[in-house]
């Protein structure tokens, strides 16, 4: 099959599987409709493998044959068409993992988890490969909808119930801010397609409309991306969703977010009449680093191990944000393997997490400290996805953290050291987290008197029969997923073919003539871009994964005080303050994001 088959299937397979398995799901036995969703997804995988191998360049395909000056066209690169086969390859997984993992419900409603997943993967899979920036915005709140019915599928449980509304309300907050954004655009250039936009903006000068524009149109892709102050929705949402939608919030959609600021950016606004490159560079690496420090002192601070995941997401969000940040194929080649990895490992130890909670009804570090000795293969598995986490070669997180720190070392000298002290602090939460509940090390853990804990005890089942023998698929997804990551790192050709993507995805010009010419982009010269090991990645990584152990260990077996210790915990006890819980906070932050990033574009250009 050639691209111009290929791109328009990928999006309508799952498109037409959800409502094909709403419908029969009312008739079909509960082994049909897995059968018949696990199916469709393994159908997208393979279709968009066959894609991810065939492009060379850009891949173009116009929806109903009509030119992309007035029509819709699909349109993808290595990266773009990466991402969409990451999101489609842990649909599957999480299909597989939930094969005996829920009580679905019967009747009317039979089915409907699955449905939902495959419609959160048309989202996923249609905004990666999509040309024209309003059906962009139509995938990500489709993709968005689907997040918050699947967060709040319990619904009976008043506590993702919540979650949902918080997460729908904030995200829609955003989308709105979008869609203004949109329309301002739309003003300016009378384009919708992301190629013609660009080449319109040369057409006229920088200035406030711009700036404004710019910064409505990311601002939903920084609410999804859980980018620091408009991540608040997140930790809160991982924590009450279910276990297998975890999987796919942290592994594919928040990356998503963060994918859609640099085609946004590369494609519209990095030219003539856009975002000068000094003032993005700046801004959204300074964003990257708060983010990704943020997220690792809260991801340290945590008991609650979906809130601990939920957090450290935040902190690799932070790191590919800077990746991006800096302008250069060599960041984006980094954040496209980093990504790969890091989607691989984290819903591995979301699955994990997901045993624990099954046989034990509770995901609090403290309240099961020991009670897991008897699943040393897991304890295992939980080890080898903090590690990788904290990137220990060979995983493909320690590549795309060798790759990004490399970059942004030809920066700024002293980004690489965020980098690992990202990974050393949240590899090093989920270490102590599995020494003391797989393996019972050091004294039992008390609460800290005087600070506002959420334990995560008393969580509410989230399987059929408790107590039941454990299903081989929820440890095989997991394992076969930390495969996955260690494979990213160890086949040359994977992240050989990523950094290929990223020195296309940073050309715009290349990508204008690839959607709006003819295709003399493909034979443009393209820099080479690194996508090995280097001695001293690995060095780096050995040593942000040795740091780990030691912060683990430390913690668990000899409790210290650090220097400075009492201004340390005001300043962590006032951040977590800030993580309040309240839906007008979260809100308040998003406006005060929105106009922070407003005046600091501003004042740039």
């Amino acid at each position: 099959m050639t691209d111009a088959t290929l791109l328009p299937l990928a999006v309508a397979i799952p498109l037409l599987g959800a409502p094909l398995l709403a419908v029969a799901g009312r008739v079909l036995p509960r082994t049909g409709c897995d059968v018949l969703a696990t199916g469709a997804a393994a159908a997208d995988v393979v279709c968009l493998a066959l894609l991810w191998s065939h492009i060379q360049g850009v891949a173009v395909t116009p929806v109903g044959g009509w030119p992309a000056q007035i029509g819709i066209v699909l349109a993808a690169d290595r990266v773009g068409a990466g991402l969409a086969l990451l999101a489609s390859c842990l649909v599957l997984a999480v299909l597989a993992y939930s094969w005996r993992y829920f009580d679905e419900p019967r009747g009317e409603r039979a089915g409907l988890f699955p449905a939902m997943v495959l419609t959160f993967q048309a989202g996923m899979v249609g905004f990666a490969l999509t040309g024209d920036l309003f059906n962009a915005f139509v995938f990500f709140e489709l993709m968005g909808a689907a997040g918050y019915a699947l967060t709040g599928y319990r619904i009976e449980d008043p506590r993702p119930l919540q979650g949902a509304l918080t997460f729908g309300i904030v995200n829609s907050l955003a989308a709105y801010c979008s869609l203004l954004g949109i329309g301002l655009l739309y003003a300016r250039t009378g384009q919708l397609n992301l190629a013609a936009m660009g080449r319109a903006m040369g057409e006229h000068r920088t200035d406030l409309l711009v700036v404004v524009s710019f910064v409505l149109v990311v601002t939903a892709m920084l609410v999804k991306a859980a980018v620091v102050p408009f991540h608040f929705w997140l930790p809160d949402a991982h924590a009450v969703a279910p276990t297998p939608v975890c999987m796919l919030l942290s592994g594919a959609m928040v990356e998503l977010g963060a994918y859609g600021i640099g085609r946004v950016y590369w494609t519209v606004f990095s030219g003539p009449g856009g975002i000068p490159h000094d003032a993005f560079r700046h801004t959204f690496t300074a964003l990257g680093v708060l983010t990704a420090l943020v997220g690792a002192v809260m991801c340290w601070q945590q008991r609650h191990l979906k809130r601990m995941l939920a957090y450290s997401t935040v902190g690799h969000v932070g790191l590919f944000v800077v990746g991006i940040a800096l302008l250069t194929p060599g960041g984006v080649a980094g954040a496209a393997v980093y990504v790969a990895a890091h989607g691989c490992a984290k819903a591995a130890l979301f699955g994990l997490t997901g045993v624990l909670l099954d046989r034990y009804g509770s995901v609090d570090e403290h309240g099961l400290y020991g009670r897991a000795r008897d699943l040393r293969l897991l304890g295992v598995l939980f080890v080898l996805g903090a590690l990788a986490l904290a990137g220990l070669p060979p995983f493909g997180t320690g590549l795309g953290k060798a790759l990004g720190e490399a970059a942004a070392g030809h920066s700024q000298a002293w980004l690489p050291t965020v980098y690992v002290l990202t990974s050393a602090l949240t590899g090093g939460a989920l270490l102590r987290a599995a020494l003391r509940i797989f393996w019972g090390a050091g004294p039992v853990p008390h609460s800290r008197p005087g600070e506002a804990e959420t334990s995560g005890e008393g969580e509410e089942p989230e399987v059929r029969e408790p107590g039941r023998a454990l299903p081989p698929m929820m440890v095989a997804v997991p394992a076969l997923l930390l495969a996955l990551c260690a494979l990213v790192g160890c086949l040359p050709a994977v992240a050989r073919s990523l950094a290929r993507g990223a020195a296309v995805f940073t050309d715009p010009a290349v990508y204008r003539a690839a959607v709006l010419g003819p295709a003399v982009a493909h034979r443009a010269v393209l820099p080479h871009v690194a996508s090995a090991w280097t001695a001293e990645g690995l060095l780096l990584g050995g040593g942000s994964a040795a740091a780990a152990a030691a912060f683990a260990v430390l913690a668990v077996l000899r409790p210290v005080r650090l220097p400075l210790h009492r201004g340390v915990r005001a300043l962590v006890t006032g951040l977590r303050r800030l993580h309040s819980g309240h839906l007008g906070d979260y809100v308040a932050w998003l406006a005060l994001g929105v106009a922070a990033l407003c005046a600091a574009f501003g004042a740039q250009t």
